[in-house]
Formats: C-alpha cells, sequence, structure tokens
C-alpha cells in the first residue's frame, strides 16, 4: 500500500520524536567518561598503581586491570573516594621479568561503551601509553624511545570522536545552529567561531589555566540550547532572533562554555602535566573530526529530504524546537539539583 506524501511526512516526523527522546536515555544509561591506569616504576619491576574508575552516574563500571601471571600486589589496594571517580592505590611486584613486552588487559571492558587510558613510566625515563576500547582491551607494552612523545596519537583522536559523538547536549547545540542560520558562508562562520571558542576553552581549562567548577558549567551549557530552541520557536513564527542576526557571536559565546564541558573529560583522566598537551592537541582534533562529521551528515540528510516530495504538516515543522528545548530544560534542571546538592 503506498502512503501519501503528508502521511510519509507525519511519519517521519514521529519517528524522529522518538529517536530524539530515545537516544539521550541510551546515552546516560552507560558513563562515556573514560577510566585511567597509571604504572610508575619505583624499583626494578615494582610499579606504583593507581587505578581510577569514573562514579557519576552511579556505581563504578565493573571493570579491572589483569597483569601478567607473575605480577602480584604487594598488598590489597587502598580506596578512595575523588569527585565522580574511585582512586584505588597500591604496589604491583612483576619482579625481574617487568612489564616490558608483557600484556595488559582491561577485563570487563567489552561489555561498557568506555575507553580506559593506560599510562606506563620506568625508570629509565622511558613510556608508554594506550587508549583501550571495548573492541581492543588489551595491548602488549612497549617502551617509546627516550625524548619521544609516548601518547598514543591514535587512541585521543578515538576519545576525541567518541565524546562529541557521545555528546547528546553538544550535539543539539550544533543541530540548533544548523536549523537557524541561512548560507554556506554564515554556517561556516558559525560553526568556525564554535570552534575557535570551544578550542581556547579546552585548551585553558586541560592545561589548569582556568579552573571552574563543573556542575554549573554543565548546567549553563544545557541552557544555551534551551536558548536556541527559543530561537528556534521565534524563526518559525517569523521572528529573526539574536542567533539569526549574528550566528557567529551566539556561536563563539557559547562556544566557550562548550569548551569547558569537553574539558571534563581529560581533566578526569589525571594525566601527567607533560603529557597534557599532546594528548589535548589529538584530542581536540578528534573532537573536530566527530563535530564535522555529525554536520555532513546532517547536511546530507537535510539536501536528500529537500530531493522528495514530502508535504508533512505545518505543525511539523516546529516539533524541532518543542523536542529540543523541553530535553535541554530537563538537562538543565537536573545539573542544578546536582549542583547544590554535590
Amino acid at each position: 500500500m503506498r502512503r501519501s506524501p503528508a502521511r510519509v511526512g507525519t511519519t517521519l516526523g514521529i519517528a524522529a520524536v522518538a529517536a530524539c527522546l530515545v537516544t539521550p536515555v541510551v546515552a546516560h544509561a552507560h558513563t562515556t567518561l573514560p577510566a585511567y591506569l597509571e604504572l610508575n616504576e619505583l624499583t626494578a619491576g615494582a610499579f606504583d598503581l593507581a587505578w581510577k574508575v569514573p562514579a557519576v552516574e552511579g556505581p563504578p563500571p565493573p571493570i579491572y586491570p589483569e597483569f601478567p601471571r607473575h605480577c602480584a600486589l604487594a598488598a590489597p589496594l587502598s580506596e578512595t573516594q575523588a569527585a565522580g571517580s574511585i582512586l584505588m592505590r597500591g604496589v604491583l611486584q612483576c619482579g625481574a621479568e617487568g612489564l616490558a613486552g608483557q600484556s595488559i588487559e582491561i577485563a570487563g571492558l567489552r561489555t561498557t561503551i568506555m575507553e580506559t587510558v593506560v599510562r606506563l613510566a620506568f625508570l629509565d625515563g622511558t613510556s608508554a601509553m594506550r587508549v583501550l576500547r571495548p573492541s581492543e582491551p588489551s595491548f602488549v607494552v612497549t617502551q617509546a624511545a627516550p625524548g619521544a612523545d609516548s601518547v598514543d596519537a591514535r587512541g585521543h583522536f578515538r576519545l576525541g570522536v567518541d565524546h562529541i559523538l557521545s555528546g547528546i547536549d553538544h550535539l543539539l547545540f550544533v543541530f540548533g545552529l544548523l536549523l537557524l542560520v541561512r548560507g554556506t558562508g554564515r554556517l561556516l562562520k558559525a560553526i568556525t567561531s564554535f570552534t575557535v571558542a570551544h578550542s581556547i576553552t579546552l585548551g585553558l581549562a586541560a592545561l589548569g589555566v582556568v579552573r571552574l567548577a563543573p556542575a554549573p558549567i554543565e548546567a549553563v551549557i544545557a541552557l544555551s540550547i534551551v536558548f536556541l530552541a527559543v530561537e528556534v520557536a521565534q524563526e518559525r513564527r517569523g521572528v529573526a532572533g539574536l542567533s539569526q542576526r549574528k550566528p557567529w557571536l551566539v556561536a563563539f559565546a557559547f562556544g566557550l562554555l562548550h569548551g569547558f564541558g569537553f574539558a571534563g573529560t581529560l581533566s578526569q583522566i589525571g594525566l601527567p602535566a607533560g603529557d597534557i598537551p599532546m594528548a589535548l592537541l589529538y584530542f581536540n582534533v578528534g573532537v573536530e573530526a566527530g563535530q564535522v562529521g555529525f554536520i555532513v551528515v546532517c547536511l546530507a540528510v537535510m539536501a536528500s529530504l529537500r530531493t522528495l516530495d514530502l508535504r508533512p504538516p505545518a505543525w511539523a515543522h516546529a516539533v524541532p524546537a518543542y523536542v529540543i528545548g523541553p530535553l535541554a530544560s530537563y538537562w538543565f534542571l537536573e545539573r542544578c539539583v546536582s549542583a547544590f546538592t554535590s
């Protein structure tokens, strides 16, 4: 049976609303913050061990590091509660065989959607770093040459891509800009302004130059999406808001806030100061790649829909604003409560 264009348009609208409502629930079902394992060699074959797992959205995930059979803990790990995470420390004894050329695995990682950053520092000044994923939960330790960059470039790039694609609030802000800004040139300026702004604050926050409490920042990020939703609703009524008149200004202002949100991932890891600049570079490139990919997909879908003979009802044009607005308002209230109760 062939459906009418109006019926098809209504069906697509309902499907889009359902996707928007279901996706955030899925996104919040599991944490996307990375875990962190650090091993610093104290004496030959003996390592100071720090194991940090996120506990922002409930109990920590059931993951733990597995070491070669010849390695053993000198004593049970001590456990402390940190902001949004649980930190366990101890000493790992690996004897004369050490860890170079040995395999380290994060057990349980395959059943999660998170990454784990592993960093090792050896007595001779060399180091090794890898970002492990559910599809790749183990690696063989290979020491970098003295003075070489030990930061896992590919791993931090993918960490940035995953972070932006799992950050529904950041993507909704970019999507709101796409709905509001007309013209390729104006859209390019707005997206560039957003990129420049969040790159500035991401760098400042990750390097420790500026320190702000994450909970209020996350609440204001949600409020920035509410602002765009209102602008989208007004635009449908023929009222040109600030986002249409000066999109680059709005994108830059709110991009500064979103950069602090991006920095939360790197700051949660707790990398040594010397590793942060390169990790920040690769992570930021990954964030940009994910953002550009999202924009390309959105524009391709919009272009494809324009080629179809669809005639959705007039009310369907208001659906994006009235889905994004209440969702972002809920996030804002939820994060405000979290900021005052944490």
